[in-house]
């Protein structure tokens, strides 16, 4: 039984890596797509996208569009989370001056704060080596974002605090959901669940902002709205689910160097060996989580 729950946890947090990977490319494709669009438009609009993929996929499936009405109190905290919250507060904060490696101190904390939600809302009761480690990870997080970066002013900040929050409590939620529904249903219900919002709020932003759809912002909308919001979130939740909400989700901490990596190759922005020194301590404080066992 030991052996079976080891193999499960560590399929879990492989699982959840890959959905950081397709993570860490949010901030940089939100950078970019609000060259051409409104951020407004920008946060509402990707999700009014992935809603709509998200629902031809349910029924392509045989599917109900809408999940039992038992669970749509928790659904409705993941929309609140991950469909609004998240892409609102992140992208008003890229917009109000925070640099996309600054905003990746919100990724630095997030472990931790998803793994404070996990035993309010999900039950899990991590050891003390594990919040040992995992405060160690995002100390280090932020410390070498902050040194990197000029401190900006106290509007982008707060906004970068609610995105953290509003992450933390759809990750939790969305992470106990599918321990009995399959991660990429959850995603789904979630998005299309908001359709009735992202949709007529979407039309509206397009027709009142200016739109410059250069191929840049084509690519950086259309990444944030199917990569960042919806294909992502599939091995996401199902590693949080398999791994366990804390632990798995852990494995976010790589978030901050992966987007830096990003920015290195799509921004041209350089790093030196405080970059690598970070990383390694990174992973070693990820890997004092994984053998943490619950």
């Amino acid at each position: 039984m030991g052996e079976r729950r080891r193999a499960a946890e560590s399929g879990g947090t492989m699982l959840a890596f890959l959905g950081v990977l397709a993570f860490s490319g949010s901030l940089p494709g939100t950078v970019y797509a609000m060259e051409g669009f409104d951020p407004w438009l920008v946060a509402i609009g990707r999700a009014a996208v992935a809603g709509a993929v998200a629902l031809v996929c349910l029924k392509a499936a045989g599917l109900p569009a809408l999940p039992p009405r038992a669970h749509w109190r928790a659904y409705g905290l993941i929309s609140l989370g991950v469909v609004f919250g998240f892409p609102v507060f992140s992208g008003l904060a890229l917009h109000l001056g925070a640099s996309t490696a600054h905003g990746a101190v919100v990724i630095g904390l997030l472990p931790a704060a998803t793994a404070v939600c996990a035993v309010l809302m999900a039950g899990e009761r991590p050891r003390p080596v594990f919040w040992a480690a995992s405060g160690a990870g995002a100390l280090v997080i932020t410390v070498f974002t902050f040194t990197r970066t000029e401190t900006t002013a106290a509007w982008p900040d707060l906004l970068l605090v609610g995105a953290l929050l509003s992450a933390a409590v759809g990750y939790t939620v969305g992470g106990r959901l599918a321990r009995h529904t399959p991660g990429w249903q959850v995603v789904s219900y979630a998005l299309v669940l908001s359709l009735p919002v992202t949709v007529p709020v979407s039309a509206v932003l397009a027709a009142v902002t200016p739109i410059t759809p250069t191929p840049p912002a084509l690519a950086g909308f259309a990444y944030v709205a199917l990569i960042s919001m919806f294909l992502g979130f599939i091995p996401w939740y199902a590693g949080l689910a398999r791994g366990g909400i804390a632990r798995a989700g852990q494995t976010q901490l790589t978030q901050p160097l992966l987007t830096l990596v990003w920015a290195w190759f799509l921004m041209g922005e350089r790093y030196g060996p405080a970059t690598v020194a970070a990383a390694l301590a990174v992973l070693v404080c990820v890997a004092v989580t994984q053998r943490a066992r619950t």
